[in-house]
C-alpha cells in the first residue's frame, strides 16, 4: 500500500481551488464540472478537494466540518519551498490567515503556518534536511 491523496473537506470547492492557486501557486488538474470535486498538482501525492455536500454522501455518520472560527482541526497539509518567508507573506496577502511567522527549527528546517479561508491548517516549509 502507499499513500496517495488527502482530500479536504471544504464549503466551496472551485473557491478553494482559487485560493490554493493564488496563495500557494498550485495548478488545478482536475475539477468536477458540477464542483462539488478537485485535484491539484502537487507532485507525486494529490492534495484534492470534497465539497461538504459529497462527503455526507461518503460519511453518514457525519464528519467535523472545518471552520476558520473555530480551533484547527487536528490535523494540517505541508507545502515545500526554498522561499518560506516569500510563501508565507504571499499566502497571506492572498487571504491566508497568519498563524506562525517563518522560525527556523532546530532540525535546521524553516516552518511557518498559516489557515486557508476553510480554517485549514497549512505549513509552508523548507524541504526537510
Amino acid at each position: 500500500m502507499k499513500f496517495g491523496y488527502t482530500i479536504l473537506y471544504v464549503k466551496n470547492v472551485p473557491a478553494s481551488v482559487a485560493f490554493y492557486e493564488d496563495a500557494f501557486g498550485l495548478q488545478r488538474k482536475f475539477v468536477h464540472e458540477e464542483g462539488f470535486y478537485a485535484e491539484m498538482d502537487t507532485g507525486t501525492t494529490t492534495l484534492a478537494f470534497a465539497a461538504y455536500g459529497l462527503v455526507k454522501t461518503n460519511l453518514p455518520c457525519g464528519f467535523q466540518k472545518n471552520d476558520p472560527e473555530a480551533a484547527p482541526g487536528g490535523f494540517e497539509i505541508a507545502l515545500v519551498t526554498e522561499d518560506v518567508a516569500g510563501a508565507y507573506q504571499h499566502a497571506i496577502d492572498a487571504g491566508a490567515t497568519a498563524v506562525t511567522a517563518p522560525v527556523t527549527k532546530p532540525w535546521g528546517q524553516i516552518c511557518a503556518f498559516v489557515r486557508d479561508r476553510d480554517g485549514i491548517t497549512v505549513e509552508i516549509c523548507s524541504p526537510a534536511s
